[in-house]
């Protein structure tokens, strides 16, 4: 497998690959061929809920369970830049356990299906994510986090980003020389500190924005609400027509009385 930009791999039976940033890759065997394009959305054409590619007939000499993640968030590019382009796991069996019971939920068709995928789906995406917290990971917010030194200046910038944080401050928050805790962080983190804070103090004014107007939406539906609730209180009848009392000689007022309950508010 040869993902754009990144040094080719050669798979296994039960590795796990997550790429971000979703870029475009060669997957061959070890013959030579001539690369073909395939569409990625293309659905699956058998009564397996499998998509083939390549030879047609006869057993397919690999199985790839492929699919996607959706960040549900106004910020999810800032996330999606600070973990490497290619995370490739090996050798984890939980990651093979969950993908065999990935597979078998997707055949099952019972209730609550959705749910439970959804749920399997995460599990992997947060293992995978787990292990780029290691010394010679590729740099990332990840690998900073693993790191006890900066996690804690991180944690702070996370938590007070609209503080005015110099170099000096941060530095004393990871107990380091601000010259140590400059290096240390952007070998880690792939930028330079004050970079990742202008950079996370971008995402939480976008958080803020995207919650207010939320919050917006929601005051004007309720006013909307009850000014209908309103409206329709000051336009009902005191009493239903049928229920006035009628007496002899009162025909004119029944005759308005039956027209008036034809009339829907």
């Amino acid at each position: 497998m040869a993902v754009d930009g990144q040094q080719a791999l050669t798979l296994e039976a039960g590795d796990f690959i997550l790429l971000p940033k979703t870029p475009g890759f060669t997957m061959t065997g070890f013959e030579p061929v001539i690369p073909e394009i395939i569409d990625p959305h293309v659905a699956a054409l058998t009564a397996e809920g499998e998509a083939r590619h390549g030879a047609q007939e006869g057993p397919p000499s690999v199985r790839i369970l492929g699919g996607y993640f959706v960040f549900d968030s106004e910020d999810s590019g800032l996330l999606v830049s600070l973990v490497p382009d290619q995370v490739h796991v090996r050798g984890v069996e939980r990651l093979s356990i969950l993908v065999k019971l990935l597979i078998e939920e997707a055949a099952r068709r019972q209730s609550g299906r959705a749910l439970v995928l959804t749920r399997l789906i995460e599990i992997p995406l947060v293992e995978s994510l787990r292990l780029t917290q290691a010394p010679d990971a590729p740099a990332g917010l990840l690998r900073g986090l693993g790191d006890v030194r900066l996690a804690e200046a991180i944690r702070q910038m996370h938590a007070d980003p609209a503080r005015p944080w110099t170099m000096a401050e941060l530095a004393k928050e990871a107990a380091l020389s601000r010259s140590a805790f400059f290096d240390r962080f952007s070998r880690s983190v792939g930028v330079p500190p004050m970079e990742y804070l202008l950079a996370w103090r971008i995402g939480a004014g976008q958080r803020h924005a995207a919650s207010a107007g939320n919050r917006h939406r929601r005051r004007r539906r309720a006013r909307r609400l009850r000014f209908g609730e309103h409206l329709q209180h000051r336009l009902q009848p005191p009493c239903r027509p049928a229920a006035w009392p009628l007496r002899k000689g009162d025909g004119a007022l029944a005759g308005r009385a039956r027209d008036s309950a034809q009339i829907d508010v």
